[in-house]
């Protein structure tokens, strides 16, 4: 990553019941600062029911560039990130998901483009190669490529993994998006949207360590039917 100049990245971390893996995730993404990229850290806790807020408030009193904010119900991933990205002040906003699922290490990868001025938006890609992958549901890595090949159809993009977590933006990016979608629908959202704007944008090979369902893994199918919707949605007033 180039170095001309210093940069700071806000890291937005949705969490809903994450007491096992939050205080370590956030050990993960501290490590990624350096001395040209300073990081702003901000955690949204959707109402957790498990000691998950407790674990980000003891986190952000003892670091001031963590914050720590609740929502008084839970209102899912799409209304923490959307909480999140008005309170981001850096100059790239990058998400980060709370379940170790994803390594932080590869957030300096997916910055480069940006950094580089190449990119105003980079998305991760579970299905580019690039470190070690988790080998788990088939039924779930088919479901993400087709949601990825119907949301493509229209948007004209050639992205391999819409649905990933792992996306970097351009702060002035969006600035200029409204959204909408308060749960798993953000995906397929945020994707009509910044093609719509016309945003260069880049994929990047990353490595993925998914999760069962005994370990925690929230997202179904009744998700995938709503993503459906959503590429539907927010693309279907061009025709």
């Amino acid at each position: 990553m180039e170095k001309e100049k210093d940069i700071k990245l806000s890291v937005v971390i949705p969490c809903y019941n994450e007491e096992k893996t939050l205080k370590k995730c956030v050990e993960r993404v501290l490590k990624i600062s350096g001395e040209f990229l300073h990081l702003e850290i901000i955690i949204i806790d959707d109402c957790s029911t498990d000691s998950s807020l407790t674990i980000a408030c003891d986190i952000a009193n003892k670091d001031q560039t963590i914050t720590a904010i609740q929502h008084d119900k839970n209102q899912g991933k799409g209304a923490a990130l959307q909480t999140g990205f008005k309170k981001a002040t850096g100059d790239f906003i990058a998400i980060q998901d709370a379940d170790l699922e994803y390594n932080p290490n590869d957030i300096l990868r997916l910055l480069e483009p940006l950094v580089g001025n190449e990119a105003d938006v980079v998305f991760g890609s579970r299905f580019l190669p690039q470190g070690p992958h988790r080998v788990l549901y088939f039924w779930h890595s088919l479901g993400n490529r087709f949601l990825t090949l119907i949301s493509n159809m229209f948007t004209n993009l050639n992205l391999t993994d819409m649905e990933v977590c792992y996306k970097v933006f351009r702060r002035e990016v969006l600035q200029n998006i409204s959204l909408e979608e308060k749960r798993f629908g953000f995906e397929p959202e945020i994707t009509a949207k910044v093609a719509r704007l016309g945003c260069r944008i880049y994929e990047v090979g990353i490595s993925y360590y998914g999760r069962t369902y005994m370990e925690g893994k929230k997202i179904g199918w009744k998700d995938g039917m709503k993503a459906l919707w959503c590429i539907l949605k927010y693309n279907l007033w061009k025709f």
